[in-house]
């Protein structure tokens, strides 16, 4: 049996309006960021509708079957993992269905974990990144839908240098490519899991995260690391998610 400590904070930086929106719910072990693309309001309906669609899911999910879902649930598939593309799916048809007039540009990014009695599982769309601290080490346990990345893959560099196509991703819910990366994930005690937008992660890098995960709790961590990238100089808005596994 596992103790979940988690906590979430998010900072609207050096913009004019803040598109990330999260939830934690540890009730029912799901945890999402997401960061809405579009300009000012799009990004902001955006963001929390995909937000407010994983938790509506989320718990209709735990009083009924996944047979409801059929168009998701793969028997291959973790529990955990069915509950992510479920969400995913719908949040995908939810934003099409609004993407009319002056929200016909608007999209968003997402990452989102489900703890189960099994395990985890993870998933995302665009750029916004899960990390892992275990043993003293920080990684990435998410890979970025982006152009970068897709260079990096056929061993390209970014004409101009990275820090010109740093933005610019290749997924997007709302977006006619949305398809979601799905992971199964083993959890122990002493891991810690933070989902975050590039708003956090851009000003601050490994180092940065690695200097404040390690602290006593999730609210302190998340304080501090949005507390850090604003220091920084994260002109971007900021959200951290944090999930600290421990012994019951």
């Amino acid at each position: 049996m596992l103790r979940i400590d988690s906590a979430g904070q998010t900072h609207i930086g050096r913009r004019p309006h803040n598109e990330d929106s999260f939830c934690v719910l540890p009730e029912l072990g799901l945890y999402v960021v997401a960061d809405g693309l579009g300009g000012q309001e799009g990004g902001e309906v955006a963001s929390r509708c995909v937000v407010d669609t994983f938790a509506g899911l989320g718990q209709r999910w735990e009083r009924e079957s996944e047979a409801v879902w059929p168009e998701v649930a793969d028997p291959r598939r973790s529990r955990e993992e069915n509950l992510l593309a479920a969400c995913s799916h719908l949040a995908q048809r939810n934003l099409q269905a609004q993407r009319v007039g002056r929200l016909s540009e608007m999209a968003s990014t997402v990452v989102a974990v489900a703890l189960g009695p099994a395990g985890a599982a993870v998933a995302h769309v665009g750029d916004s990144r899960l990390y892992r601290l275990r043993g003293g080490r920080v990684e990435p346990l998410t890979r970025d839908h982006s152009f970068l990345e897709e260079l990096k893959d056929v061993g390209m560099e970014p004409p101009g240098g990275a820090s010109n196509w740093r933005h610019l991703i290749t997924r997007a819910l709302g977006t006619d490519n949305a398809e979601p990366t799905l992971q199964r994930l083993q959890t122990q005690p002493g891991d810690v899991f933070l989902l975050c937008s590039d708003g956090l992660y851009e000003p601050l890098g490994l180092e940065g995260l690695s200097r404040r995960l390690t602290l006593a709790n999730a609210r302190e961590i998340c304080d501090a690391l949005v507390a850090d990238a604003f220091e920084a100089g994260g002109k971007d808005n900021i959200t951290a998610v944090v999930v600290r596994v421990a012994d019951a």
